[in-house]
């Protein structure tokens, strides 16, 4: 007796590592079907990507980037609602049904006075003066790539389930996502994936910096500057004061905070009193509570500035975000298909205009294998700001960043622009898309992830309630204005 259900015991054993074996079998083979597919849509894919490089539209008015994706998706049978959370150029494009949902980000804004062309040098095109010096542009249609590759499975009925690429505007400093969040639109999404282009390969295993930001406007009263200049009370003076105090804050701050303001408007003529002025102020630090705590007190060094320039002062915000809520479940599923799908390797002639591109560095020169190499997952300092971190506080999210830009390039810059107008900018898009659509397969065959992953969202996040940091206000549409 005891013979024969040690027998049972052990051909059940074998049975279930059988399976587990046609699984995992199974798991690859889709896995192989999806990375051809990625693949062989190189070509097509380098087109829509190099138009939105080429478009470089800003924040809220990536009117043909936005376009351009969403006619790809529903080129590709997805479904599309535009226009949604009062943003125009923001979207959801969605395929299958039932669960569970996987959410891919796409962005697609590009930045202001980063002009450049796909040299390996500084080299402005001329009559233009925004460049995709973040990679959006690789970020939009990667993810786009990533969810057409799914919903060939779930159409082949291989997977079952719905994807959804959300199309998330104005993401340098318009908060696009945040509205999206505020209007419920993750709120039956069971994960979401998202990357972002970088100078190396790795899973996002750590937080960012909370943010807030405002335009503070000063009104006073113009005036001859030389015939009667005591008629007239200066806003510039004011937004100079108001300047002067913050940069004396500086030093009773938390030592992780970042302030950065630009002078948006400081007057028209140096013999006219200004009778407007404005200042546009960036707050970061990894706890989003501090970050609302130091804005407020920027918020009375602007009205101490108007009370004693006898000025007066209004503020509008524009953008603000939370930290990264890390789901170390999701980033240990993404590093393992990361490291299966490889980093980037360059030609001979990539090589060329690496070597170029690295001479206008600033200090040390890393290494131009670096591309290839797949950073181990760890936790690493972030000291940045994202939309993607208001996301992270409704829905298990998980991110990879992948070597777009030479090795040393800094974001938002114009090696950033150059890197992302070549092959070396899309064959990072490319291995982005391949890490988060097996991702999304992992998710779509095995549920059990899911639900560990959320396990770990709800202990993570605890009783925190989210609530944006922009509080009601509508989008800033007119933010870069």
């Amino acid at each position: 007796m005891k013979s024969l259900l040690l027998s049972i015991f052990l051909l059940t054993i074998g049975f279930n590592c059988l399976a587990q074996s046609n699984n995992n079998k199974s798991i690859a083979a889709l896995k192989n079907e999806t990375a051809v597919h990625i693949q062989s849509g190189y070509d097509a894919y380098k087109n829509v990507a190099l138009s939105i490089w080429d478009y470089a539209e800003l924040g809220y008015k990536e009117n043909k980037s936005s376009s351009l994706l969403q006619h790809t998706l529903m080129d590709n049978g997805f479904v599309v609602e535009a226009g949604v959370a009062g943003m125009p150029t923001a979207f959801v494009a969605s395929y299958g049904s039932g669960f569970p949902v996987i959410g891919i980000l796409a962005e697609y804004d590009a930045l202001p006075g980063l002009s450049q062309d796909d040299s390996s040098t500084k080299s402005l095109i001329p009559n233009k003066n925004n460049g995709h010096g973040c990679g959006h542009h690789l970020f939009g249609t990667g993810s786009v790539a990533a969810g057409i590759a799914i919903k060939k499975l779930l159409e082949a009925g291989k997977i079952n389930g719905t994807i959804k690429v959300f199309g998330c505007p104005a993401e340098e400093g318009g908060s696009g996502k945040v509205y999206m969040v505020r209007d419920w639109l993750f709120n039956k999404v069971d994960i979401v994936l998202h990357w972002h282009p970088w100078d190396k390969n790795l899973v996002l295993n750590s937080s960012v910096l909370a943010n807030k930001s405002a335009k503070f406007r000063f009104y006073g009263i113009a005036s001859h500057a030389a015939v009667s200049p005591e008629k007239g009370r200066s806003a510039l003076d004011a937004v100079e004061a108001m300047n002067n105090m913050v940069n004396m804050m500086r030093e009773h701050v938390p030592q992780d905070t970042r302030i950065h303001y630009v002078i948006n408007n400081g007057g028209k003529a140096p013999n006219v009193v200004p009778e407007f002025a404005e200042a546009y102020y960036y707050v970061r630090h990894p706890d989003k509570t501090t970050t609302v705590s130091i804005f407020d007190r920027i918020l009375k060094a602007a009205e101490g500035a108007a009370l004693g320039t006898e000025t007066k002062m209004e503020f509008e915000i524009i953008g603000g975000t939370h930290d990264m809520l890390i789901n170390k479940t999701l980033a240990t599923i993404m590093q393992t298909n990361l490291e299966k799908v490889g980093g980037v390797t360059y030609t001979a002639e990539e090589i060329s205009f690496a070597k170029n591109n690295q001479a206008s560095f600033f200090g040390k020169l890393p290494s131009i294998d670096n591309a290839g190499a797949i950073t181990p997952l760890h936790i690493e300092k972030a000291q940045y700001s994202t939309d993607v971190g208001d996301v992270s506080y409704v829905v298990p999210t998980v991110g990879v960043e992948t070597a777009t830009w030479v090795p040393g390039t800094s974001a938002h810059s114009w090696q950033a622009v150059a890197s992302g107008g070549t092959d070396i900018g899309i064959k990072g898009m490319i291995v982005a898309s391949k890490t988060m659509a097996f991702t999304a397969i992992d998710l779509f065959t095995n549920p059990t992830l899911i639900n560990k992953a959320k396990d770990e969202f709800i202990q993570k996040k605890g009783d925190y309630e989210y609530r944006a940091l922009l509080g009601d206000r509508k989008p800033a549409l007119n933010y870069r204005d």
